[in-house]
């Protein structure tokens, strides 16, 4: 931005007589303080707080027109919110511009602005600015069809594999779904849900599970901890082992079981890899299924394969279950 906005403002509040000037000064928050109630200013100059409002109206009012002698700066606003379809959620304006220009100047500005309009939070919209009229009524369009694409596909996706389904650009996509409410990203830059656990997650399950879906690979549950701050081992493996998503696939390690993995122990693991083959198999066959579910020595399947009363093995050398006892 090449506009001073504290220095603009500041000398346009000395055109104000001192009552109005600290009024609008304490209800925007100027020189580093904090913003002030109608209420808490009324009570200091003994006026109604309504009496406080139109003073601030008025004021706003005066220094609109003296800012105005300035064009370079709305046209420095503009060219901001143009890069990002002319909307933007406020509290990102705010971050963006009030770094080198301070917050409340910035938000002064937009206040004292012809063209732009603040639109106030609801369920579903964090409060936003627009540079425009009829801005908003587009945005909201966009966040629909986009909640809708989100919601089809059930799971969160790139900002990139989002950008298909409009004509916006990357800037102006990731602003408008910024405003939005119901969408929202991971600390990975995936869009989603806000309800979805690989998005916001509410204790130590979900995040667990969003390790998991992060690093693609099952995991001990003390290396699952120490990818959680704060997460203490045996907390963390007592919440995987109640959940219906993780599958124990060995000592200790836990996979999802969206990746294809079978909930059971070795033995359940074996009678539905032969279950499944609608045959009797080879040892070497079940061997290398049961390898591809669970994390365990071959040893550990021979040992519970050579149980007869779950399995027999027949003259030719093939493995079945023991139809007599299951």
């Amino acid at each position: 931005m090449v506009s001073n906005f504290p220095q603009i403002c500041d000398n346009s509040l000395k055109s104000l007589p001192v009552k109005q000037r600290e009024i609008i000064s304490r209800r925007f928050g100027l020189n580093g303080k904090n913003k002030e109630t109608l209420e808490l200013i009324g009570k200091d100059f003994s006026i109604t707080r309504e009496r406080v409002r139109q003073i601030e109206r008025d004021g706003l009012l005066k220094l609109s027109a003296e800012v105005e002698k300035r064009p370079e700066v709305f046209k420095d606003l503009k060219q901001y919110f143009k890069r990002f379809g002319h909307a933007r959620k406020e509290e990102s304006v705010l971050s963006d511009l009030g770094e080198s220009q301070g917050k409340s100047y910035v938000s002064l500005l937009l206040n004292l602005a012809k063209g732009f309009r603040h639109f106030s939070e609801t369920e579903e919209f964090h409060s936003c600015w627009t540079a425009g009229d009829g801005i908003i009524s587009g945005v909201k369009e966009n966040i629909s069809l986009l909640q809708e694409k989100i919601q089809e596909k059930g799971k969160p996706s790139r900002l990139e594999d989002l950008i298909s389904h409009t004509d916006l650009n990357k800037n102006i996509l990731a602003s408008y779904l910024g405003i939005s409410k119901r969408i929202q990203t991971n600390p990975d830059g995936f869009y989603g849900l806000r309800e979805w656990p690989e998005i916001n997650p509410k204790g130590i399950k979900d995040k667990a599970f969003l390790v998991l879906k992060r690093t693609q690979k099952p995991l001990h549950f003390t290396q699952v901890a120490t990818l959680i701050p704060n997460a203490l081992s045996q907390t963390v493996h007592n919440e995987l082992i109640k959940d219906s998503r993780f599958v124990l696939v060995g000592r200790g390690i836990y996979a999802l079981k969206e990746w294809g993995y079978d909930e059971g122990v070795v033995k359940d693991v074996i009678s539905k890899v032969i279950r499944e083959a609608g045959k009797p198999l080879k040892r070497e066959e079940i061997v290398e299924k049961v390898l591809n579910q669970r994390i365990v020595k071959e040893n550990t399947i021979l040992l519970n394969l050579s149980n007869k009363k779950l399995f027999q093995k027949n003259p030719g050398g093939f493995f079945d279950i023991n139809r007599q006892t299951s």
